[in-house]
């Protein structure tokens, strides 16, 4: 969450997991992956160039979300 993000270029976004279950963020365009993210485990991205990625995890294939990168 949230479904959708806007952030200027060289954001640094970081997920946490506060569920029960593990998950990934995984870029569609293999830009980032965060691998397995345990529970209350957490991924740091930051994101330098200007455009749309979209991501999903790989455990939940439905959780999917889009994050635009302005310049």
């Amino acid at each position: 969450q949230p479904g959708a993000l806007t952030v200027p270029a060289g954001t640094t976004i970081t997920w946490r997991n506060s569920d029960v279950a593990a998950h990934t963020v995984t870029a569609d365009d293999s830009t980032f992956d965060s691998q397995r993210i345990a529970p209350d485990g957490s991924f740091s991205v930051t994101l330098d160039q200007p455009g749309t990625y979209t991501y999903h995890c790989e455990f939940h294939p439905n959780m999917e979300a889009t994050i635009e990168v302005t310049g």
